[in-house]
């Protein structure tokens, strides 16, 4: 049981050391003088042997060799021991130069003597470490049942995280193999652990009982993610993932840093390469109000913009908690000085007024409205209030107050809208448009569908489910969805106002539809679930203004393509803006009246193309 004890102290390890030096200096004597040593040299003792001791003493002192776990002996140990001992045969050379001006001609220690402690020690010192790792490992591979685990990846992350599992996870786990794309690799060996193809991994984890695959490789691609999670979900075994380096402690990976791979790593895509120059100059040295810059959107936009060096960033919301939290968050990242938070609703054109008063904001993000479509189905009258009086009070006193860029934050549900979250979008869309026309403001419409991981999505309601047992709820086993990573989403936010030159409707690349169902599969299968025997999935039916499909165009619009391929714009209908001001004023006096027919039928007016479905105001249609 002692390789079950505690780790060795530190000061038995030092004086195990200092034992190795002087056993390497008596041998180095016997050996240069084939163990008859003279009595000249036997009588230097005295003084050889102590000062030895304490310059390879003091210097295993200041490189602390002695401070590594035994066990987890690695090739930086081995580095360490080298260039300790390098430094200390150096200075006894040092010595032994000077004592020949100042001894009789004659060096205290033959060089012969120094070349040979030097090898006899450093070997020593490596090949003790390496013989207790190897006796440790023997010892535990046959006392203990470990969990076979394969690293795609044979780069230098995946030998960091091979040597972070040995370091803190050892016992539990047995590296078998690295697998790895690149067919150069194949063959060869880490530390004894084979490197394969990655197309035997299934063969692999058949033979082999494997357990865990890390996934090592950085910026792995979403597709090559999914094809290797399929493989490893087929056979029951758990998929993880090492973080990006920049998420390392110190520039180390701890084993704990590897965490089971999320669904959001397989739904995410390649990399967006922005105009980073085009961002740059529209956000540097600027004033910038964010609203809604508590929410999943809003907040995100704001930790994108703070990256080109505004001068300021307004952060407006009225959730007093959630703002709360991102300031708290910027502030830990030493970027507070950059930003304002300010509590206020952008329903309250006084308080707004206030707002660009006091900060005269340059460009303007409005990323704050009422999103879910079955509250606002119930309460129209709220999403006329914020979805459009909100956007109306922002626009206009963007242009009172000579905003340079105005980019607003719409939805896929407003094309074709089926619902009154969709509707009121899409009547501040065009409320903005045709405002457009009239101001030197430039406003641009950004447009797309569910971001990965928002606030009130769908996965964050899955995982929960998950995680209380089930049931997961699902309203029609047909409904599909695009989705889009937050991060990604405010980038190509950021790039559309970059590139806008006023009246434009920027429609993102959302890549194809999911369904629901599937992406609820997985998550089990995540999980380590099995469905219909760990959990279930019932289906809710939809809900009222839900549809089963989103679209990102009306089917009267068409795209025209930008410098960006993965942003297009929107060729939609013009409106005269004294016409439109006229039905959105008189809009906005129905929410006095607090009847929704009425409030409904004006928005259907305004949107010829809003049909309801499965919603009480189907019956308008009818009409």
């Amino acid at each position: 049981m002692i390789f079950r004890g505690k780790n060795t102290p530190r000061w038995i390890i030092f004086f195990i050391d200092l034992f190795i030096v002087l056993f390497s200096s008596i041998i180095a004597y016997l050996v240069r003088f084939n163990f008859d040593i003279p009595s000249s040299e036997i009588r230097t003792f005295n003084t050889v042997f102590p000062l030895l001791l304490a310059i390879r003493g003091i210097s295993f002192i200041l490189s602390k060799t002695y401070a590594g776990i035994i066990r987890y002996t690695s090739s930086k140990d081995t580095e360490r021991i080298f260039f300790t001992t390098s430094i200390g045969s150096l200075l006894f050379i040092g010595i032994n130069i000077l004592t020949y001006f100042l001894w009789e001609n004659r060096f205290i220690i033959p060089f012969s003597i120094l070349i040979l402690e030097f090898l006899l020690t450093t070997f020593t010192m490596i090949a003790s470490r390496i013989f207790v790792k190897v006796l440790y490992n023997e010892y535990t591979d046959n006392t203990t049942s470990k969990s076979n685990v394969i690293i795609f990846g044979a780069g230098e992350a995946g030998i960091i995280a091979k040597n972070s599992l040995d370091k803190d996870a050892g016992i539990k786990y047995k590296v078998i193999a690295f697998i790895d794309d690149d067919t150069k690799q194949s063959g060869k060996k880490i530390d004894q652990i084979p490197i394969v193809h990655s197309s035997k991994l299934e063969d692999l984890i058949q033979k082999n009982n494997i357990e865990h695959v890390i996934i090592s490789v950085q910026n792995l691609r979403a597709k090559r993610m999914n094809e290797i999670t399929e493989t490893c979900l087929k056979h029951h075994v758990k998929v993880l993932t090492v973080p990006p380096v920049s998420k390392w402690i110190n520039g180390e990976l701890s084993f704990k840093q590897i965490k089971t791979v999320k669904i959001e790593d397989l739904l995410g895509r390649s990399e967006i390469k922005l105009d980073e120059k085009a961002i740059s100059k529209q956000l540097l040295n600027k004033t910038v109000l964010v609203t809604g810059a508590a929410g999943s959107i809003g907040s995100e936009i704001v930790r994108q913009v703070i990256k080109y060096q505004p001068k300021k960033v307004i952060l407006l919301d009225q959730a007093e908690s959630p703002l709360y939290e991102i300031e708290f968050e910027i502030n830990q990242k030493r970027t507070g000085k950059l930003c304002e938070v300010v509590v206020g609703d952008i329903r309250s054109k006084d308080r707004m007024q206030n707002v660009f008063k006091t900060f005269q904001p340059q460009v303007v993000y409005h990323a704050a409205a009422y999103k879910h479509v079955p509250l606002m189905e119930n309460n129209p009258s709220e999403a006329v209030l914020t979805n459009i009086l909100g956007t109306k009070n922002i626009a206009d006193l963007s242009v009172e107050h000579q905003v340079e860029k105005f980019v607003m934050v719409s939805t896929d549900k407003a094309v074709n809208p089926t619902n009154v979250m969709g509707a009121s979008k899409r009547i501040a869309e065009i409320y903005i448009q045709a405002l457009n026309e009239k101001v030197a403001t430039n406003f641009v419409t950004t447009r797309f569908g569910n971001v990965l991981g928002s606030n009130g999505s769908v996965i964050p309601l899955f995982k929960n489910q998950i995680e209380q047992g089930g049931p997961i709820t699902v309203t029609d086993p047909e409904i599909t969805r695009y989705f889009m990573t937050i991060p990604e989403a405010c980038q190509l936010v950021l790039e559309a106002g970059s590139i806008g030159n006023g009246g434009e409707i920027y429609v993102f690349d959302m890549g194809k539809s999911i369904k629901i169902v599937d992406l609820a599969k997985k998550m089990i299968k995540l999980s380590g679930l099995e469905l219909g025997k760990d959990i279930q999935i019932i289906y809710t039916g939809l809900r009222p203004g839900e549809k089963l499909y989103e679209e990102l165009l009306n089917n009267k619009e068409n795209t025209l393509p930008t410098s960006n391929q993965q942003i297009m714009i929107a060729k939609v209908n013009s409106y005269a803006f004294d016409e439109v001001k006229g039905k959105i004023d008189k809009l906005i006096s129905l929410f006095n009246t607090q009847d929704n027919f009425p409030i409904v039928q004006l928005m259907k007016e305004l949107v010829p193309e809003f049909k309801s479905k499965n919603s009480v105001y189907e019956k308008l249609d009818k009409k």
